[in-house]
């Protein structure tokens, strides 16, 4: 009897066989692929592209038209500037910044040198300083300010993916919000610079859970106070960013107001929501913020499985779906505090070039600092395409 010829092995078959003869050779998996000239992004999932985004292209900052006779605006808790690029992508005019982590604004000024950025090492760039912002702040503008305030208290404390971090004996557990000892008290800080400064137009921008805790009392009390100074406020609204042409499901919280009896419109929905594979197809060599995490052998091997929106149970990743949104990119990185989403394709995390483009920030956008502070500001910031999208709808609804 004549035997059968053994069958081919498959792709995804040798490529374990690697990685498993590196774990028998004690050798790391960097090692092991770099004595090979491979990269992470030479591996594959068993069931690779078997789903293919075949849709539109998600919108991009330079397809927003810049308004004539813009009005200015001046931004708080600026973070990586994920607001201001938007505003700027419409035209609105960039007046001042207001950041307090030093690393923040190293980012903010090596992208936009040209924009007044105050914060370290040359200016505290603390909210909670009220004397001393309102002194900086004078030699800007003049009161009432005929533009836009925008800022987004840091929302640590109001956040569901915050409170999972910390321990349950911990003081911020529970979303404890505006018991917060600093953060919890800055929504108010930036309140009293709205009604000093009087600007036409408001905007305030946060998570969702700001809207909630406390049953809503805290937001209550300071939509009060502004509207007893004469601002007119619309309802509070959460958008997700994927009804705004954005690879990714994020939803923000915006309250919005101004010292107009006009009311404000909302912008307008997207067409359809974009899938994530449209912006993770291929990064191309030599994008900043590129870089892709040392991985161990077995994580690897794990992910190597994974069936798409599946989830890693041990490292609690999930592997994204190309033909949808991405789940929320998170604030986090190398070093703990929050995580990235697993490739669609490559059986490894994102980098912060491919959750910065989840986000819409565009490719020259460079985020600098170690790469776990890189996650941060990625993380923390308003995808700058929804950004755009508000201004164009301040803009038309009150300028």
């Amino acid at each position: 009897m004549s035997s059968r010829p053994a069958p081919m092995q498959t792709l995804f078959e040798a490529q374990v066989e690697l990685l498993e003869s590196f774990q028998e050779e004690g050798v790391s998996l960097d090692e092991g692929l770099g004595a090979l000239n491979l990269t992470y992004d030479s591996l594959a999932y068993e069931d690779s592209r078997s789903l293919v985004w075949q849709g539109p292209e998600p919108l991009r900052l330079e397809e927003f038209e810049r308004r004539k006779n813009p009005p200015p605006f001046v931004s708080f808790f600026t973070g990586c500037g994920g607001v201001d690029l938007g505003f700027e992508a419409v035209g609105i005019k960039h007046v001042a910044a207001f950041e307090f982590n030093e690393l923040f604004c190293k980012t903010l000024r090596r992208n936009r040198p040209r924009w007044k950025v105050y914060g370290p090492p040359t200016h505290s760039g603390d909210v909670s300083r009220h004397d001393e912002v309102v002194a900086a702040l004078q030699s800007q503008v003049a009161a009432p300010f005929d533009g836009i305030f925008v800022g987004g208290p840091p929302c640590q404390p109001f956040s569901i993916a915050a409170n999972q971090r910390f321990s349950k004996s911990g003081d911020n557990f529970k979303r404890v919000g505006f018991a917060h000892a600093s953060n919890g008290n800055l929504l108010f800080d930036y309140v009293q610079l709205v009604l000093e400064f009087r600007p036409r137009a408001f905007m305030i921008e946060n998570v969702p859970g700001l809207r909630d805790i406390d049953g809503g009392k805290q937001l209550r009390q300071a939509i009060g106070e502004l509207e007893a100074a004469g601002y007119r406020v619309h309802e509070p609204m959460v958008l997700n960013a994927a009804d705004y042409g954005i690879a990714q499901q994020r939803q923000r919280l915006f309250v919005v107001g101004a010292l107009s009896d006009r009311p404000f419109v909302p912008p307008r929905p997207h067409r359809q929501w974009i899938g994530c594979g449209a912006v993770l197809s291929a990064v191309p060599d030599g994008k900043p913020n590129h870089e892709t995490r040392a991985h161990q052998l077995g994580s690897i091997l794990r992910y190597m499985r994974l069936a798409y929106r599946a989830r890693d149970q041990l490292g609690r990743v999930d592997r994204l779906d190309p033909t949808q949104p991405s789940k929320t990119v998170i604030a986090g990185g190398l070093n703990g505090g929050g995580r990235s989403h697993l490739h669609p394709e490559i059986p490894r995390t994102l980098s912060v070039r491919e959750c910065a483009r989840l986000q819409s920030f565009p490719d020259d956008y460079v985020f600098v600092g170690p790469t776990a502070r890189q996650f941060t500001q990625v993380g923390n910031a308003v995808p700058p395409v929804l950004a755009a999208a508000m201004g164009e709808a301040l803009m038309d609804s009150y300028f």
